[in-house]
């Protein structure tokens, strides 16, 4: 598995921005209310960012060898693990987007919006920013070390003259 590029985050916050951005003005231009964050979900998300980091420190522990147990890491463990943590940082990197868009929306209006969805959509944008990192982190604390037994593996293969 490949680990997650920038490119492929920076276009996910695009699609997340404009498609929520999108989403606000049709609600609006309908007569809708617009979306407002629940206090919940920047909660919710960074939690999820701090457990999915917390459950990478055993593989970083046991790769590294700074584990008091020095029994081999569990592949199963470590590959729903690594699975996690490229999920949240897609996803954190939706709702990051979708959260920018939001925040741009509210600010682009010519009345002022409360404080209350101001607040809100500025702590979903905080709150997706840490599921995002802590993906990120957990996915680079999960990664294999290069393998050190053998210096001669990167020299090319030469025919011996023996032979």
């Amino acid at each position: 598995m490949k680990r997650t590029t920038t490119s492929t985050l920076l276009l996910l916050v695009a699609i997340g921005a404009v498609g929520a951005g999108l989403v606000q003005a049709v609600l609006a231009s309908v007569g809708r209310p617009i979306i407002i964050p629940p206090f919940t979900l920047p909660v919710a998300l960074a939690a999820i960012g701090v457990i999915v980091v917390l459950m990478a420190v055993p593989i970083s522990r046991m790769v590294r060898g700074n584990s008091s147990s020095r029994g081999p890491v569990d592949p199963f463990y470590a590959t729903r693990v690594v699975m996690l943590a490229k999920a949240s940082a897609i996803g954190g990197a939706l709702l990051t987007g979708a959260a920018i868009g939001l925040l741009v929306y509210l600010l682009s209006r010519s009345v002022a919006p409360g404080v209350g969805s101001l607040g809100l959509t500025i702590a979903a944008l905080i709150g997706a920013a840490v599921l995002l990192a802590g993906g990120l982190l957990a996915e680079f604390m999960c990664r294999i070390p290069p393998d050190t037994d053998n210096d001669d593996d990167d020299k090319p293969l030469r025919a011996s003259p023996e032979a």
